[in-house]
């Protein structure tokens, strides 16, 4: 009987073991936030687009996350506008192979000379270039969502790289994700 509730004592210290990360991080769920850009409010003239008409700083915003999922090996970020009158919506923002360590990237890392962890890819846009590029849907159209994400991903590095097409990207992206997290911001002109 004694050996029994030792085998059991033992079973179960390593039961626990074994689950606290997954308790961890449902203590606290996977979140993004960023000081410049607010969860449905309108997006601010430094994040806008300059060009295409618009007359915006095309600052990347700042972007911090927290209580990543257990087993994250890297980290995307994309921002993503659904409601271009494009038929497939237009990406504005893809970087990639961000390390595991990673929590935040500062205004202007989507920039070029931007501040972004070594090893970190942009990749191309639905502007033809890789980095930042910021809202600017045609005058007098409704608002714009544009949702800003950071996917936790299970590889170190995605098999992609910066001439790559952004539905390809995301669609890797995508095949390697283990959570996400989001933030959806709205823009427009008249």
């Amino acid at each position: 009987m004694h050996r029994i509730a030792v085998l059991l004592a033992v079973l179960l210290a390593a039961l626990s073991a074994a689950l606290l990360p997954f308790a961890a991080h449902a203590a606290g769920k996977f979140t993004l936030e960023s000081a410049e850009v607010k969860p449905n409010v309108k997006i601010a003239d430094k994040q806008v687009y300059k060009g295409f008409g618009c007359e915006g700083g095309n600052v990347s915003p700042s972007l911090a996350w927290s209580n990543a999922p257990p087993g994250t090996k890297s980290f995307a970020v994309t921002m993503y506008d659904p409601d271009a009158p494009t038929g497939s919506g237009w990406w504005h923002w893809i970087v990639f192979n961000l390390p595991a360590d990673t929590t935040s990237l500062p205004a202007g890392a989507g920039n070029p000379g931007g501040k972004l962890p070594k090893g970190a890819v942009q990749s191309l846009t639905d502007f033809g270039v890789p980095g930042y590029g910021g809202p600017c849907p045609p005058k007098g159209d409704r608002p714009h969502r544009y949702v800003f994400t950071v996917h936790a991903l299970e590889v170190e590095k995605l098999d992609v790289d910066e001439k790559a097409m952004p539905a390809m990207v995301g669609f890797t992206i995508n095949s390697n994700r283990i959570d996400k997290a989001t933030l959806m911001s709205t823009y427009s002109r008249k």
